[in-house]
C-alpha cells in the first residue's frame, strides 16, 4: 500500500463523514416540520371532531323534533276523544294516556331546547376553531415553504456527495476499498487514523509495534491497529506543520502576557513605594 493509497482512503473518510453529517441533517428536518405543522394539525383534528360532534347533535335534534311533532299529533287526537267517551272508565283511561303523552311532549320540547342551544355553542366554537386554523395555517405554509426548500437542499448536497464518492472511489484499490467498507460496515465512523507522533492508534491510543510504525510513515504496507482493527495511516504532514506553528504560537503569546504581567507589577510596585516616601516626608 502506498502512502498515496492511504491519503486516498483517509480522504475517502472525510468524504464519507460528509456524507454522514448529511444524512443527519436531513433527518433533523422531521421535528422541525412536526413542530410546525403541531398547531395546525391539532386544530385541524379539533375541527373535524366537532364538525362530526355538531352532526350527530343536528340529527338527535332532528329525531327529537320529529318526536315532538308525532307526540303533538297524539295528543291533539287524544283531545278530540276524550269529548267522545262513553263512561268514566273510558274517559279515565283517555285521560291518563293523554297526561302521560303531555308529560313526554313536554320532556321532548325541554330536551330539544337544550340541545338546540348546545348546537348554537358547538357552532360557535367551531367558527372559533376554524378561524384559529386558517390563522396557523396562514402562519405555518411560510415557514413550512422554507423548511421544504432548506431540505431539498440538504438532499441536493447529499446526492451531489454521493456522486462525488462513486466517482473518488472508482479509482481507488478494490482490495482495500473492500477492506475500508467491511470496517465501516461494523458500525464504527472512523476506519482510518493517523497514528500519533509517540507512535500510537489515534484512534484507540494503542502503542504500535516499532516496525510497524516505520512501515506506516513509509507506506510500505496495510497495517491495522492491533486493538481497534483501524487501518493505520502516517500524520499529514502539512497538519503536522500546522499544529506545530499553531503550538509555537500559544507559546510565544503566554511568553508575552507573562512579561507584561511582570511589567506591570512592576510599575504598580514602584508606584506604591513613591507614595509611602511622599508620605514618610510629609
Amino acid at each position: 500500500m502506498t502512502e498515496h493509497r492511504r491519503t486516498a482512503l483517509k480522504e475517502l473518510q472525510t468524504l464519507d463523514m460528509q456524507i454522514v453529517e448529511a444524512k443527519k441533517a436531513i433527518h433533523a428536518f422531521d421535528p422541525k416540520f412536526e413542530a410546525v405543522e403541531q398547531p395546525a394539525l391539532a386544530l385541524e383534528s379539533e375541527s373535524e371532531r366537532t364538525r362530526s360532534r355538531l352532526k350527530e347533535m343536528e340529527i338527535g335534534e332532528s329525531r327529537l323534533e320529529l318526536s315532538v311533532e308525532e307526540k303533538k299529533t297524539r295528543q291533539v287526537r287524544l283531545d278530540e276523544r276524550v269529548g267522545s267517551v262513553r263512561n268514566l272508565r273510558e274517559e279515565a283511561a283517555v285521560t291518563s294516556e293523554l297526561e302521560m303523552v303531555k308529560r313526554a311532549l313536554q320532556s321532548d320540547e325541554q330536551e330539544a331546547l337544550a340541545l338546540l342551544d348546545q348546537i348554537r355553542k358547538m357552532k360557535e366554537r367551531l367558527t372559533e376553531v376554524d378561524e384559529g386554523l386558517a390563522a396557523a395555517k396562514a402562519e405555518f405554509e411560510p415557514a413550512m415553504a422554507a423548511l421544504v426548500t432548506a431540505r431539498d437542499e440538504a438532499k441536493a448536497s447529499l446526492e451531489s456527495l454521493n456522486g462525488d464518492r462513486e466517482g473518488y472511489v472508482a479509482d481507488m484499490h478494490p482490495g482495500e476499498l473492500k477492506l475500508y467498507d467491511a470496517i465501516r460496515r461494523g458500525g464504527r465512523t472512523i476506519a482510518v487514523s493517523e497514528i500519533t507522533e509517540d507512535g500510537a492508534c489515534g484512534h484507540c491510543f494503542g502503542v504500535v509495534p516499532l516496525q510497524f510504525q516505520n512501515e506506516i510513515r513509509h507506506g510500505t504496507a496495510l497495517i491495522r491497529c492491533e486493538s481497534c482493527g483501524v487501518i493505520l495511516a502516517a500524520p499529514d504532514p502539512e497538519a503536522v506543520a500546522a499544529e506545530a506553528a499553531a503550538a509555537e504560537a500559544a507559546e510565544a503569546e503566554a511568553a508575552a502576557a507573562a512579561v507584561a504581567a511582570a511589567t506591570e507589577a512592576s510599575d504598580d510596585s514602584s508606584e506604591t513605594s513613591s507614595d509611602e516616601e511622599v508620605a514618610a516626608e510629609k
